[in-house]
């Protein structure tokens, strides 16, 4: 079944749209039934006659209904006047010679010429604007009312399927959730198939993953895979403020789906109406509760040979109402997650068809440099590579752009106008040789891609340390070494300047923070294998009122001496590790100084040449020991 998409008129524009018709028809009859006068120069009667007898007059025109005569004279120029009903031209030029009026060209109006249609249009032009105005408000009136009556119908989009259609080969990376789609799509193109064999297909599949993973994109790919229609609305268009509307537009979206099945729906953020019932000071008779209600019972409503497949996503399944996923329901959940490596290059393969793209640029090291970016995010990379382009009015991208690009979706835009005096300069150059120093020489800590003293965003610099390799376990070492990075400014500042500084705020932020999950969630301090607090991130108001800790008050204590701890450690480590080094950070301090900004290889010239000096140090300490 096909179904067109009709744009809807808006209510009164074509009774509007008649009258405005019907003013302008009006105004041009009478323009051309009362030739405008502005051209002309109305005289006396007296004067019309004295030009005639001086012979000025070429043309006289007498319109005898309305007594009203019009001269045109030898130079061109227009003139009318009136003269009386009961007399004719005749006795008006009777002393006139008749050698002068023999010359004259006279004409008669005939009388009744314009009386009919002047009549007509005085009487029965005022009675059909009066007709059309009723009628515009009447048709006022009658949409007011559709749309009140209309006010508890579903507000979904449906995308036509003769339209261009999303397909899988159009969504990059995600294969273990495509490959858990196509049987949805499988069973939409042959349902004959599963139900001879007595399978049922899932009634709702829930999409569940970070913001900007393709979570819509997936399901828009799905519809289009199967050639079905694909009716769209996103969880809060249900919601109004009146109680029994969003439960009305459910039921009108269910039976629009029933009329097209075989079909898909899909209902983007369901958790603006699906979160866990009971748990707001309101009771259960809100607006949102009685909505999710209606879905439960629609989803129960039909069978599932129906060929209408519920689809929804979300990025917080944690708090959606446990009637949702149960089965029956939306008994299929698929996981969208953050794209790895090879997932990131092909999303950027996918958004880089279009672009102009040089044949040197390496999209695979942009995907070594994206750690943690979503789909959503690498669209906007490939975006802003492009507008950095056309700013040097370029027709291709290269791969500076994207590298740029990257920098400036990562850390924001560089804020080049923020201009800092030297003594801020140089605390923010030894803050952020501090950080990068600390992270190249702590095993655990990811390598040093770039540092600046170039402001970006909030940061007046930034050390950017990337991945080599895609991780989903880290260890406590790990997270260790990740709190003496984040010193590593701190302790700088103290031992070159003598104090701290508030550019440290941030870094003290995350310290904590790291050192806080450290010792409550993953058992990494002498607590033991303990995870203290809940640890779900619940949002609702009557939830923070019955919150109660699972832990004692001196188990609070121990656990604010274990964050201090791991904290004091990881400082102590840092402290001594840049104090070994103060040549190495001033050092590269000044060089950072110069250039505002060091690259990876830069930076670790630094160390390369350290490294030939020990080697050389040991082979003449060598030699000296052999010719002993």
């Amino acid at each position: 079944m096909t179904t067109k998409n009709k744009i809807p008129k808006k209510p009164g524009s074509n009774s509007f749209a008649i009258l405005l018709a019907i003013v302008f028809a009006v105004s041009a009859i009478f323009l051309i039934m009362n030739p405008n006068s502005a051209e002309k120069e109305k005289v006396s009667l007296n004067t019309f006659i004295e030009d005639v007898q001086d012979g000025e007059v070429a043309e006289i025109q007498i319109d005898s209904d309305n007594n009203r005569i019009d001269a045109t004279k030898i130079d061109g120029s227009q003139i009318y006047t009136f003269k009386e009903s009961s007399s004719t031209l005749d006795d008006l030029l009777e002393d006139v010679p008749e050698n002068v009026t023999k010359d004259i060209q006279i004409e008669v109006i005939p009388q009744g010429n314009n009386t009919f249609w002047m009549n007509l249009l005085i009487s029965v032009v005022p009675f059909l604007l009066l007709i059309g105005f009723f009628v515009f408000m009447m048709r006022q009136a009658q949409s007011s009312n559709n749309q009140a009556m209309s006010f508890g119908k579903s507000k979904a989009k449906l995308y036509d399927v003769q339209k261009k259609r999303t397909k899988f080969e159009d969504v990059a990376g995600a294969e273990e959730a495509k490959e858990e789609l196509v049987e949805v799509v499988d069973f939409l193109k042959n349902p004959v198939k599963y139900s001879q064999i007595g399978a049922k297909i899932p009634k709702g599949v829930l999409l569940v993953g970070p913001p900007g993973t393709g979570k819509t994109l997936l399901a828009r790919a799905v519809a289009g895979e199967a050639n079905v229609p694909f009716f769209t609305i996103s969880g809060s268009e249900f919601v109004e403020m009146f109680v029994g509307v969003g439960a009305s537009r459910v039921r009108d979206l269910f039976k629009k789906a029933q009329k097209n099945a075989p079909c898909i729906v899909f209902i983007d953020e369901i958790d603006a109406v699906g979160r866990q019932r009971g748990t707001g000071l309101g009771g259960g008779h809100d607006e949102r509760e009685q909505t999710l209600n209606q879905i439960l019972t629609e989803m129960d409503g039909f069978e599932g040979d129906t060929g209408i497949i519920v689809m929804a996503a979300t990025n917080r399944p944690d708090v959606l109402d446990p009637a949702l996923l149960r089965p029956g329901r939306f008994d299929r959940r698929v996981m969208v997650d953050l794209p790895d490596i090879k997932d990131r290059e092909a999303i950027l393969n996918v958004h880089g068809r279009n672009k102009p793209l040089e044949k040197s640029t390496e999209l695979n090291r942009i995907a070594q440099h994206t750690p943690g970016f979503s789909g959503a995010d690498l669209e906007n990379l490939m975006n802003e590579a492009a507008i950095i382009a056309a700013k040097e009015n370029r027709k291709t991208i290269n791969q500076d752009d994207l590298q740029e690009a990257t920098e400036k979706v990562f850390m924001g835009p560089e804020r080049k106008s923020m201009v800092m005096d030297e003594e801020e300069k140089k605390k923010t150059a030894y803050h952020e040789v501090g950080h990068a120093i600390v992270a190249h020489l702590r095993p655990n800590c990811d390598p040093v891609h770039k540092i600046t003293i170039i402001s970006r965003g909030k940061a007046l610099g930034v050390t950017w340390t990337l991945p080599e390799k895609d991780f989903h376990l880290r260890t406590k070492s790990y997270y260790f070494d990740m709190i003496c990075k984040a010193l590593g400014g701190y302790a700088s500042e103290i031992i070159f300047f003598g104090e701290m500084s508030t550019g440290a705020a941030s870094d003290l932020e995350n310290a904590t923070k790291v050192a806080n999950a450290m010792v409550t969630k993953y058992g990494m301090s002498a607590l033991g294998p303990i995870q203290f607090g809940e640890q779900n991130h619940e949002v609702f108001l009557g939830r923070d009122y019955g919150h109660t800790k699972n832990y004692s008050e001196d188990t609070a204590k121990r656990i604010d001496e274990e964050i201090k701890k791991l904290i004091d450690d990881a400082f102590k480590v840092t402290f001594d590790l840049i104090e070994k080094n103060k040549d190495k950070v001033i050092e590269i301090s000044e060089a950072l100084i110069k250039q505002e900004k060091l690259s990876r290889e830069e930076f670790n010239a630094f160390f390369e040449e350290k490294k030939a000096t020990d080697k050389t140090k040991k082979s003449k300490n060598n030699s000296k020991k052999t010719k002993k």
